[in-house]
């Protein structure tokens, strides 16, 4: 993974830069090491060498981003008691939302007033993605080593490979910014949105117009990075704050691995009409249905988390009313009904969460295809985070359900009896 994913993300900017989308391969083993030479390495020196401008643009953002986590006004969280804090709750300053408004802010006055044109951005996506991926492994490093430095080590197996991927510690942070939470929703969903922006506004900046596509697309980042943002207090009660280890597979995914490949479509549709001369549309029901199924699986989405969290941050002690935008009716349960476990934990049955057990993956793969639905079906590149992901998400669940099956035994039993299915009821 360490090794392979970044390779396979250089191979598809070489599609897309290069073939339109399409997946290039050697025509026979004789020919696969020149191949390699002739079609991606001299590519990849040509066209996605980290520049100066890139790195002073990815890293520039990356500490512009670090400076308002640190700095900006937003409300304190407590988070879950830690077990290796001998049950310690850290609190969080989730400031997202005020950040995210300030750097939409300065991003628009740097673009309109010509000091930093946004259209730049995809212009040099192979550069930056190369810094993102240089920044992935330097950071998962000082975190590592800093993890063994500071004897605040978790969970380590002693194999090396193994415990650099997953991390040698829970809870980094300088200061009163979180690491694993500011690299988590403060890097990887702003630029991917801002890669998709950079496409529209290269649209409009060629050919004077916008293609409903290109809009989608727009939306469709929008809506993500503005969640993440108006809902950061619901995060630091999440799996991935509570419980995994800041390591490669974290930070690396979130610094290169989400902006730099779940943008293939954004990117797909402005090189292929850079290319072809020809935008990519499609008939207008089949354009409206795709834009209603982006927004009910956004509400599902929305409301679905909003549920799971808020009710645990119930439960924590740490629930707020915060009248962030926008706030979406059915976010919020009202006197729940649960399961409580003989360890003491209560398994929510209300709401889309007693519909069936992941209603969020759910509405997370529906937003994923729409992703891909909306550039046609000429090219695999738009699918691959929707089959990435739901691959990830099989998993994911597998992984969960034997975890709650072990732990919860016969009340888990209970659960399933009371939501039996996972996705989509009725079906799985």
């Amino acid at each position: 993974m360490m090794v392979g994913f970044p390779c396979l993300m250089y191979y598809f900017w070489v599609c897309l830069e290069y073939h339109q989308g399409k997946l290039i391969y050697p025509t026979s083993m004789l020919e696969v090491k020149p191949w390699i030479i002739s079609e991606i390495w001299e590519k990849v020196k040509l066209g996605a060498y980290p520049s100066l401008w890139a790195t002073q643009v990815y890293m520039g953002y990356a500490l512009f981003s670090f400076i308002l986590a640190y700095c900006m006004p937003g409300p304190v969280v407590e988070g879950l008691p830690i077990p290796s804090l001998n049950g310690e709750r850290l609190n969080y300053l989730c400031n997202g939302l005020s950040s995210w408004y300030l750097t939409l802010i300065v991003s628009f006055v740097l673009h309109f007033t010509g000091l930093f044109r946004l259209t730049h951005i995809v212009d040099h996506f192979g550069e930056l993605m190369t810094v993102a991926i240089i920044w992935g492994f330097f950071m998962s490093t000082i975190v590592y080593i800093s993890g063994l430095l500071s004897e605040k080590t978790h969970r380590m197996s002693g194999n090396f490979f193994y415990d650099y991927f997953m991390g040698s510690c829970l809870n980094p942070r300088i200061g009163q910014v979180d690491l694993k939470m500011w690299a988590e929703i403060r890097i990887p969903w702003p630029v991917l949105f801002y890669l998709s922006l950079s496409c529209l506004l290269k649209q409009y900046e060629t050919y004077g117009t916008v293609t409903a596509p290109a809009v989608f697309m727009v939306l469709a980042h929008f809506l993500y990075v503005n969640a993440c943002q108006k809902g950061e207090e619901c995060i630091p009660t999440s799996w991935d704050i509570f419980y995994e280890k800041n390591g490669f597979m974290l930070i690396f995914w979130n610094m290169a691995g989400v902006p730099f490949t779940y943008c293939y479509s954004s990117i797909y549709l402005m090189k292929y009409q850079l290319t072809t001369g020809h935008a990519i549309t499609h008939s207008t029901i089949y354009t409206l249905s795709l834009f209603t199924i982006l927004l009910v699986a956004y509400y599902i989405f929305d409301t679905g988390n909003s549920q799971k969290n808020r009710f645990r941050m119930e439960q924590n002690g740490s629930f707020f009313v915060r009248n962030a935008f926008p706030q979406l009716p059915w976010g919020h349960i009202q006197n729940p009904t649960y399961i409580r476990t003989k360890h003491g934990n209560l398994l929510l049955t209300s709401g889309w969460w007693g519909i069936c057990r992941k209603p969020h993956y759910t509405a997370d793969l529906m937003m994923a295809i729409s992703w891909g639905l909306i550039t046609g079906f000429e090219s695999f590149l738009p699918y691959f985070y929707f089959f990435f992901f739901l691959c990830v998400l099989v998993h994911r669940v597998s992984r969960d359900m034997d975890r709650c099956a072990k732990k919860y035994g016969e009340d888990w039993v209970r659960y399933c009896e009371r939501v039996p299915y996972i996705f989509i009821p009725y079906v799985f």
